[in-house]
């Protein structure tokens, strides 16, 4: 007859069987941002607390893009997880390549997401990611150099303030450049930013009949005044820099300022990777008082291609991975300001977060940004940094490329300006617009 403790041994033997029974191995594809990095080095806890085991697929951001966007539209089944954003997520729902994340455990308080996250991962209603981080972009900025040029950086700067105060933080003999910013050719690079920046000048992509307005003033400003800024402010070869490459430059001490994603403040502000961590401030993105700001709207968030055979694993995985239980245990790992930003509502009401000295302004940034009224003139599309129809993401390749191509000199604005309006025409014209 066995005892009560030889009957529980028992019991957690044939659960711990049961378990390990049903465990799989699921392959997830990702970015090598730093979170998602942090992610990996956690993913033990996760295993221990299902049994699944996780194999990762991290690749640089124009190629996890291709690599996804390729195995969802043909049916590779070559990942189990997916990282993708708000571009890819709403489309891919309307198609059915996505699981709904429709049954989500009363816990996982799915409420609790932003609702611009969970809007802009949404397609009619229905969660088809969910966000691992949200971010806006922000002016991150060496005090020491602003103070040494003889200015104060306001909350809310203009394109105008930025530009002369980047002229007057650089010192090239110094490899020290007032402004860093994405120059790398990508719809979610240098079209990022640039897109984002184009908004705040009175520019857009379409007007309301869908034609191409890369022929306006409003281009032509927005790029040439970047074009100007990189040239007099920005490091050499800035055309093959994007967010990575920009990280590295400002953590090294040799950009007087950075406008790119919030979620890089926690990394500038790593004495452990960053030469400059104590000489860090914030302030909103730039405008040129059209009453648009030059920041966009992200989320790097986690979804099922519907073809997947281990849907049950995958969905723990997300549950776990973009948890309030999780953002807890990096901040016991690593501390409150690495945890994950911009997801969650209740991380910015809890009071250690909130003395995190970016934490404030990431939630003005990410506030301030609106989806559905991007621009100055009215739009046909949604999206503040991209325009969210299947087509853009090839499009928008290919006008990078040609901004690319201007920033290293290869071409003028005015050049890269036509190129891109004759291009995007025959694209959309070809598309049936």
């Amino acid at each position: 007859m066995y005892s009560k403790y030889a009957f529980r041994a028992a019991a957690t033997l044939s659960l711990l069987m049961t378990s390990s029974a049903f465990a799989e191995t699921i392959t997830i594809a990702t970015v090598n941002n730093g979170d998602m990095i942090r992610m990996q080095g956690l993913t033990d806890d996760f295993t221990a607390k299902t049994g699944h085991d996780v194999e990762w697929v991290t690749l640089e951001e124009n190629v996890l893009r291709q690599r996804v966007t390729t195995d969802i539209t043909t049916n590779g089944g070559q990942f189990d997880i997916m990282t993708i954003g708000m571009y890819e997520t709403p489309i891919w729902g309307k198609n059915g390549w996505l699981v709904p994340l429709n049954d989500l455990p009363a816990d996982y308080d799915v409420d609790d997401i932003l609702p611009a996250m969970r809007g802009g991962l949404s397609y009619d209603g229905t969660l088809y990611a969910a966000p691992f981080y949200g971010e806006s972009s922000m002016i991150m900025y060496r005090t020491d150099l602003m103070e040494k040029a003889g200015l104060e950086m306001p909350e809310a700067p203009t394109w105008e303030f930025v530009a002369n105060a980047a002229r007057a933080m650089t010192d090239k003999d110094n490899e020290i450049y007032g402004i860093c910013l994405r120059g790398k050719a990508g719809w979610g690079e240098n079209m990022a930013f640039l897109t984002a920046t184009s908004n705040a000048f009175g520019a857009r992509w379409f007007d309301d009949n869908w034609t191409a307005q890369f022929d306006s003033k409003e281009w032509a400003d927005t790029l040439n005044f970047y074009i100007d800024l990189m040239n007099d402010a920005g490091p050499p070869g800035a055309s093959n820099n994007g967010f990575n490459e920009n990280l590295s430059l400002f953590q090294q001490g040799k950009c007087g300022m950075w406008i790119d994603a919030t979620v890089a403040a926690s990394f500038v502000t790593n004495p452990d990777d960053s030469s400059v961590a104590d000489k860090v401030d914030f302030a909103l993105a730039p405008d040129t008082g059209l009453e648009r700001r030059s920041n966009w709207l992200w989320a790097w968030a986690l979804g099922i291609p519907a073809g997947t055979q281990k849907e049950g694993p995958a969905k723990e995985f997300i549950q776990w991975a973009t948890s309030k239980d999780y953002i807890e245990l990096v901040a016991e790992n690593e501390g409150w300001a690495n945890v994950p930003p911009g997801a969650r509502t209740s991380l910015y009401e809890n009071p250690n977060y909130q003395e995190v000295p970016f934490a404030e302004m990431t939630l003005k940034s990410i506030q301030s940004a609106d989806p559905l009224n991007p621009t100055v003139e009215p739009v046909p599309y949604v999206g503040v940094q991209f325009v969210a129809i299947p087509e853009f993401a090839g499009i928008a390749s290919q006008v990078g490329q040609e901004f690319s191509a201007a920033l290293a000199g290869q071409q003028t604005a005015e050049e890269a300006l036509e190129k891109a309006q004759a291009l995007t025409t025959e694209e959309m014209e070809a598309a049936g617009y």
